[in-house]
């Protein structure tokens, strides 16, 4: 695989560059050369990842054979969704992956070569100041750091309870009221279990519900977070999206 002879960083500010590096060259896959990106992951291949590399370029290729990988290794199989989701929400899940990989890269470093607490901090305050590779996919930079002074002020409560119809996409099924809704949606409710583990519906959890066989999901099970459910449109479960990629 390219890029492996880079050198490993040692310093904070060097784990900072090489984080700077991969980070532009995967906006680069997901931007710029969004086409090739998009063309060299098959889903009849194998099982792909997207890797970006310090000196700012980016590869589709196979997860490397070495066992256990001498870096984190990022999303496996990123390829197997591609047609099963609309090419705008398969990006931004990509993005979401290749976010967390930088994370997982750059800490590796600094637990590596003995980062204290200090270091650590310094670290991640210089990777925080950045924006998120999903938040420059789907254009929500300005967004972003906006919401971020208001959402420090709400509970995780009040984000869960968030009004879902805004979006589209149904999210955690609101407390029983018998004065505005109907028999029928009451009656769903009582007996809405998660498609996934069939565990029943409960006040404290967030739920999201597949828009195309309509059953619910808690969003741990299906690794959907408030957060990113905000920015879905149209939401289809796993099970959902393989039968579509199989068509």
């Amino acid at each position: 695989m390219e890029g492996i002879p880079h050198p490993f960083p040692r310093t904070v500010e060097e784990v900072f560059s090489d984080f700077k590096g991969r980070r532009a060259g995967l906006i680069k896959a997901l931007n710029a050369d969004v086409e090739k990106f998009y063309q060299q992951c098959d889903p009849e291949k194998e099982n792909l990842c997207l890797y970006g590399f310090p000196n700012e370029t980016w590869e589709v290729n196979l997860p490397v054979e070495e066992v256990p990988p001498e870096l984190p290794e990022p999303a496996l199989g990123i390829n197997f969704a591609r047609d099963g989701m609309q090419e705008k929400d398969w990006l931004s899940l990509v993005a979401v992956h290749s976010d967390s990989w930088l994370l997982a890269v750059a800490f590796y470093f600094g637990a590596r070569f003995g980062f204290g607490k200090n270091e650590r901090k310094r670290l991640f305050q210089m990777i925080n100041d950045l924006p998120t590779i999903f938040e420059v996919v789907t254009g929500n930079v300005k967004q972003a750091k906006e919401q971020s002074a208001n959402q420090n002020s709400k509970s995780k409560s009040s984000t869960k309870m968030s009004d879902p119809q805004s979006k589209g996409v149904k999210m955690s099924p609101p407390p029983k009221r018998e004065e505005e809704s109907g028999e029928e949606e009451e009656d769903d409710e009582q007996g809405a279990t998660c498609g996934a583990c069939g565990d029943s519906y409960a006040n404290d959890e967030f739920w999201i519900c597949c828009d195309i066989c309509e059953r619910w999901f808690h969003g741990k099970c299906v690794k959907i977070t408030p957060a990113k459910a905000e920015h879905i449109k149209q939401y289809k479960c796993p099970s959902c999206s393989t039968k579509k990629a199989r068509v």
